[in-house]
C-alpha cells in the first residue's frame, strides 16, 4: 500500500512539473533594441580667414544667434569704408546733376523776365494810343508800324526770358547724364551692401539653440570657407535608431508612436517613427527559408520631441516599444 502511495505522489509531481514546464506562456512584450543617434551641425565660416576669437567651449549650451567665433575683419572694414565713401561721392554728383542753378542766377533770370514783361506792356500801351491817334490824324502810319515792331520785339524778349528762367530752374544735368549717374549710385549701394554682408560674416553665430558638442578650430588657425570650426547639436537633431525583426515589420509604420526606455531615464520618453529602411539591415549567410527569415532586421528611426530628446545622449543604448506597451 505504501508503495502505491509513493508511486502516486511521484506521478503527481511529474504531472505538476510537466504543467509548469509546458503550460502556455504569455507572449513577451514587444521591444526592439536600439541606440540614440544625432545629426551634428558642423558650423564654419563662409569666407576664408584667420580665427581671432573662439567664444564658446565644448559642453556650452547656446541660444540662437549667440556668437560662436570671430575672424580677422580688418580688410572687410576697409572695404566697407571704401564702398561707403564712393557711394557718398556718387550721391553728391547725382544731387548736383538734378539740382537747379544757383539761387542768385535764378533771381537774375526772374528779374530779366520781369523787365521784359514791363517793356512788353509799355509797347502794347504805346501801340494802342498810336492806333487811336492814327484815326484822328494826330499820328502817322509809320509811327504805328514802328511801335508794332517794338511790341513784337518785346514779346520775343519775354519769351526768351521765360525760357532762361525755366532753364535756371531745371536740373543742370541732361536726362541721359542723370540716368547714368542714378545707375552708378544703385550699383555702389549694392556694392556697399555686399561689403557689409562680408563684414557681418566675420562673426559666426549659432543658427539655432543647442549644445556645443565639439570645438574643432582655435584662435590663430586659418580656415577655408566652409571648414568646420564648431560642432553643434540641436535637441531636434537627436533621434533613436532601432532594429525591427522581419516578422514584426508589418506592424510598424511611419508616424506610429513608440516609447523609449534606457538606464535611469524618465519613464515618459516617447517619439514617432520617422523612417523605416526599405532593405534588410542584416542578411545571414545562408539560403533564405521560412525558418530563417526571422533573423532579418530592418533599420528604423524614431524622433522624440526636442524637450525630451535632450535627455538622450548619442550612442546611449535605448529600448523601443510600441506606445502603450511596457518596454523591458
Amino acid at each position: 500500500m505504501r508503495r502505491y502511495l509513493v508511486l502516486a505522489a511521484a506521478v503527481a509531481l511529474v504531472a505538476v512539473a510537466a504543467f509548469v514546464l509546458f503550460r502556455p506562456k504569455a507572449p513577451a512584450p514587444t521591444a526592439w533594441q536600439g541606440y540614440a543617434e544625432a545629426d551634428f551641425v558642423k558650423i564654419g565660416p563662409t569666407q576664408p580667414g584667420l580665427i581671432t576669437a573662439m567664444r564658446v567651449a565644448r559642453g556650452d549650451r547656446v541660444v540662437k544667434g549667440q556668437p560662436l567665433f570671430a575672424q580677422d575683419d580688418a580688410d572687410d572694414r576697409a572695404a566697407v569704408d571704401h564702398a561707403r565713401r564712393l557711394l557718398e561721392q556718387a550721391r553728391g554728383q547725382l544731387a548736383n546733376l538734378v539740382a537747379p542753378a544757383r539761387p542768385s542766377e535764378i533771381d537774375q533770370a526772374e528779374a530779366n523776365l520781369s523787365d521784359a514783361e514791363a517793356a512788353r506792356d509799355r509797347a502794347q500801351e504805346d501801340l494802342r494810343r498810336s492806333a487811336l491817334l492814327l484815326k484822328t490824324g494826330a499820328a502817322t502810319q509809320a509811327v504805328v508800324d514802328q511801335q508794332a515792331a517794338t511790341l513784337r520785339s518785346a514779346e520775343a524778349k519775354v519769351a526768351a526770358a521765360t525760357a532762361a528762367l525755366a532753364t535756371a530752374r531745371a536740373p543742370i544735368g541732361r536726362p541721359s547724364e542723370i540716368e547714368a549717374q542714378t545707375s552708378m549710385v544703385n550699383a555702389l549701394e549694392a556694392a556697399l551692401k555686399q561689403a557689409e554682408w562680408r563684414l557681418d560674416q566675420r562673426t559666426v553665430s549659432a543658427p539655432e539653440a543647442g549644445l556645443v558638442a565639439d570645438v574643432i578650430a582655435f584662435p590663430g588657425e586659418t580656415l577655408s570657407a566652409g571648414a568646420p570650426a564648431v560642432s553643434l547639436l540641436p535637441p531636434g537633431n537627436i533621434f533613436v535608431r532601432f532594429f525591427i525583426p522581419e516578422p514584426e515589420l508589418a506592424k510598424v509604420h511611419v508616424g506610429d508612436r513608440v516609447a523609449f526606455s534606457c538606464d535611469n531615464c524618465p519613464p515618459d520618453l516617447t517619439g514617432a517613427v520617422s523612417f523605416i529602411a526599405p532593405r534588410a539591415e542584416y542578411t545571414p549567410p545562408f539560403i533564405y527559408s521560412e525558418s530563417t527569415r526571422g533573423k532579418f532586421v530592418f533599420l528604423a528611426e524614431a524622433r522624440p520631441a526636442p524637450d525630451q530628446a535632450k535627455r538622450l545622449n548619442p550612442g546611449q543604448p535605448v529600448t523601443v516599444a510600441p506606445a502603450g506597451a511596457a518596454a523591458p
